[in-house]
């Protein structure tokens, strides 16, 4: 009995010291450098809003955030890799509707899951798509090219960044919902279907406000339809597509943190307090809106629901177009 009660008495004794000495990391967190992971590679718009973002936690934080790409496998590997890392809030994903809400929709094999796995942390900006066609397409308007384009099926063409990109999914569901039959021609980038465009061999893009407002301002595109639920102050001779009133179709691409399940109560509300500052700071708010963008301030209450709430309005609309990737 003795022995029972010093084992007993030795197992309380651990438990103590690693309770404590789990208390004692949170309390101070963070420590040490925190490593943001982005799942897409260098130069586009995901990176861009990651380094922004980490360049804003460095400074309302102790310690500095830097920014990891983790690309590969259409953004699986980078955010597979914060699922499956220590929840301990020094590995965060720059999360968004292409790798929350549409690989989800897309694939049925998906290594993780945006609900179970992760904690949103703060949901950080917004943007709507641009509709634009190439300079010399004989278009000014949404009805002019659904007519132009329904006369000759099958002969015109839109572009993606590739098989599963956003341009590719929600190209193909506007398609649908104008009664087009267009072919989609993917490439490695969005950059590369710009210069098909311009060069008169591709005829259409739908892609985000940010990666068009150069070419549509400078007028080597025509942008004819934004898909915002209001027309981008970038753009405010742009009808949205709802104004059309050829289809309803409302949409924009978003981005936010997020931070592994499992994340201590703690170190999650320290995080989202940061990313509350970072969304009210002047300067990190003019560099979104120069790109077209809007905030995106959701309380902590409402984050996970506005997730589900995505992915339950795509997810159907997705497997209604039968784009699929794997």
């Amino acid at each position: 009995m003795k022995i029972k009660t010093c084992l007993l008495l030795q197992l309380t004794f651990l438990l103590a010291i690693l309770c404590s000495s789990v208390s004692a990391q949170t309390s101070d967190f963070p420590n040490h450098p925190i490593k943001l992971i982005v799942p897409i590679a260098p130069g586009g718009g995901t990176d861009i809003i990651g380094r922004k973002v980490a360049q804003k936690l460095s400074d309302v934080l102790p310690q500095s955030t830097f920014v990891e790409n983790k690309a590969g496998a259409g953004s699986l590997i980078g955010t597979e890799f914060v699922a499956k890392a220590s929840p301990d809030g020094y590995t965060l994903l720059v999360g968004g509707l292409f790798n929350m809400v549409m690989n989800k929709a897309l694939m049925k094999n998906l290594p993780y899951d945006p609900i179970k796995d992760f904690i949103p942390l703060g949901y950080i900006s917004a943007n709507a798509f641009v509709l634009s066609v190439r300079p010399d397409l004989p278009v000014n308007s949404l009805s002019d090219m659904v007519k132009l384009m329904k006369d000759k099926p099958g002969q015109y063409t839109y572009g993606s960044a590739g098989i599963g990109t956003l341009q590719h999914v929600w190209g193909n569901i506007l398609a649908d919902q104008l009664g087009l039959n267009l072919i989609h021609v993917p490439f490695k980038g969005a950059p590369q279907a710009y210069q098909e465009m311009m060069a008169g061999r591709l005829d259409m893009i739908f892609d985000n406000v940010a990666a068009s407002k150069t070419y549509v301002q400078s007028g080597r595109l025509k942008g004819l339809v934004s898909s915002g639920e209001k027309r981008s102050a970038l753009f405010p001779q742009l009808p949205t597509i709802n104004e059309t009133g050829l289809t309803k179709f409302q949409g924009e691409s978003w981005f936010g943190i997020f931070a592994p399940a499992n994340t201590p109560a703690s170190v999650v509300a320290k995080l989202r307090q940061a990313l509350v500052q970072v969304n009210k700071d002047p300067e990190f708010i003019s560099l979104v809106e120069k790109d077209g963008g809007r905030m995106l301030n959701i309380s902590a209450a409402d984050q996970q629901g506005f997730l589900q709430d995505e992915i339950s309005r795509w997810v159907p609309l997705v497997a209604k177009s039968n784009v699929k990737i794997d």
